[in-house]
């Protein structure tokens, strides 16, 4: 699907009134309280806030990796476990998660392989997706023969294998060296533009939050609501590479996320600056 297609669908992700409590040994934990929040079809959103307040877990719900104790999770207009039944997302950790015995393209393929998908279908898939990811060279290498980045492109790869309309992304490159890092962040945002994939991208970093993102979604700490919204203004038309990063524009919208970090939590949904 391309982004010109996106009218044509659901919201990629719907949560209503979502809430999460874990139970513990010393009384239940309160993850999510009451979280709203719409994704629209080829949009990318990053989650942002200190760490506990509920991104990852959030990030599950959507995966249907965990079930809320409350509220409501659709993807695409289905049930967040349909959605996952029908392989409609693909999901990147911060590990890449690789198995060391197969091969790049071996790895990118393991989810036809489970699926049953023919092997020269499978091939041919294969093929498209070393290339969209810059490893054509690299195809019949081990995971330890990779650098960390590489690795992650063969994980985004494996991600992507069956076609998904939405990736989710649970801080994929945190363990990378910051050039590294800014390398990767250009590379998911050229592949998200040419899938027309929507992206929920959970990170610690504003600046990468604002280059990756159409919006920032700012949680407060634990129980995480989302206290505010801002819209980066970095739409199809705005190259994501290192001139934006030196951009008035892109300081003015890591300057107002930093402040909708430090600012009073506000409770609820949370408004939408733009």
């Amino acid at each position: 699907m391309t982004i010109a297609d996106a009218h044509d669908v659901a919201d990629a992700v719907s949560v209503a009134g979502a809430s999460k409590v874990f139970p513990g040994r010393r009384g239940e934990v309160h993850a999510l309280d009451d979280v709203s929040l719409t994704v629209r079809a080829g949009e990318s959103v990053s989650l942002i806030g200190p760490s506990g307040c509920g991104k990852s877990t959030l990030l599950r719900l959507i995966a249907d990796l965990d079930s809320p104790t409350s509220g409501s999770v659709q993807v695409f207009g289905k049930p967040a476990s349909r959605a996952r039944r029908d392989q409609d997302y693909g999901i990147a950790f911060q590990q890449a998660g690789l198995l060391p015995w197969r091969t790049v393209a071996a790895n990118i393929g393991l989810p036809l392989e489970l699926h049953g998908v023919p092997a020269a279908e499978r091939r041919a898939r294969v093929g498209d997706l070393v290339d969209l990811v810059g490893l054509a060279d690299f195809a019949d290498r081990h995971p330890d023969q990779l650098s960390g980045g590489m690795q992650q492109r063969v994980a985004i790869a494996r991600a992507l294998a069956e076609r998904p309309r939405l990736l989710l992304m649970d801080e994929p490159f945190g363990a990378l060296d910051e050039m590294t890092r800014e390398r990767m962040q250009t590379e998911l945002s050229r592949i998200a533009a040419e899938t027309g994939a929507a992206v929920v991208f959970v990170t610690h970093s504003i600046p990468e939050a604002v280059f990756l993102s159409d919006r920032v979604v700012v949680m407060s700490p634990r129980p995480g609501r989302i206290t505010d919204i801002v819209g980066t203004g970095l739409g199809a038309d705005v190259a994501r590479d290192d001139a934006l990063r030196e951009s008035p524009r892109f300081f003015e919208r890591v300057t107002a996320v930093r402040e909708a970090l430090h600012g009073a939590p506000v409770p609820g949904r949370g408004r939408e600056r733009r």
